[in-house]
């Protein structure tokens, strides 16, 4: 009981200590076309990668990011990123907006992203919102311009 006690003591003191300009990893939702979880975590200062698995007629893409981030000096924890990765997608034909497909199908492109966040210095909440373009290469080629989202992130 005493362990466990002092494991919930500590975890609570991390989350509340956590600073907006050096959190880590961020996990959470993502809310947009595409929804799903998004989880970020930073290697460096300034540069992060993200993973995103998001959900949309009846498939899953998994998406990988490398973003560089910079503050904006209007007030902490606000910021700015930008940056690239790639994407795999696996989708059943039946239910999505290529009615004509019938068929299983895979996609695998390339992607953009800049957006804006702000990490709140009193809880460990980080609030996001990001234009991620793609480009698929393989499977239903062409551009995506509709992967904006709002992301919302425990962080830690």
């Amino acid at each position: 009981m005493k362990k466990a006690l002092v494991a919930i003591i500590i975890l609570f003191s991390t989350i509340y200590s956590t600073n907006a300009q050096d959190y880590n990893t961020g996990i959470g939702l993502r809310g947009g076309w595409f929804n799903g979880i998004t989880a970020k975590h930073f290697i460096a200062e300034q540069t992060a990668v993200e993973g995103i698995v998001a959900l949309r007629w009846s498939g899953i893409s998994i998406t990988g990011l490398y973003e560089i981030q910079k503050p904006i000096n209007i007030t902490d924890g606000l910021s700015w990123f930008y940056g690239g990765g790639a994407h795999i997608g696996f989708w059943e034909g039946s239910n999505t907006k290529w009615e004509e497909n019938r068929d299983s199908y895979t996609v695998i492109g390339i992607d953009g992203i800049i957006g804006i966040e702000y990490t709140f210095q009193e809880i460990p909440l980080n609030l996001g919102i990001d234009w991620k373009p793609a480009y698929n290469l393989i499977g239903h080629s062409g551009f995506w311009g509709d992967g904006g989202a709002i992301s919302v992130r425990y962080v830690f």
